[in-house]
């Protein structure tokens, strides 16, 4: 049975215990998704949806580590690309 406050997406198999830091963008983005609907859902006392939000709050900011390293990857290549061309 599930502790309150828990979240994890369908066929996730990542638990909300898991440190955001180890998870991956795809991880990250399904969990974040879970729970907004889990909050948006209601009937969580305070403390679950503090924690619920604090947790969306890190996974945000995960998702968004991630994609800034990806743009930096691509910016990385087009750059080296382009310096080939000279």
């Amino acid at each position: 049975m599930r502790e309150p406050g828990q979240v994890s997406a369908p066929n996730d198999q990542t638990s909300d215990d898991t440190p955001v830091e180890d998870l991956g963008y795809e991880a990250c983005r399904d969990q974040l998704a879970a729970v907004v609907r889990r909050l948006e859902q209601g009937g969580l006392d305070l403390d679950e949806s503090l924690t619920l939000w604090e947790r969306g709050e890190a996974l945000a900011k995960r998702c968004e580590e991630h994609l800034a390293g990806a743009r930096a990857r691509i910016e990385h290549t087009i750059g080296r690309d382009g310096d080939d061309d000279d």
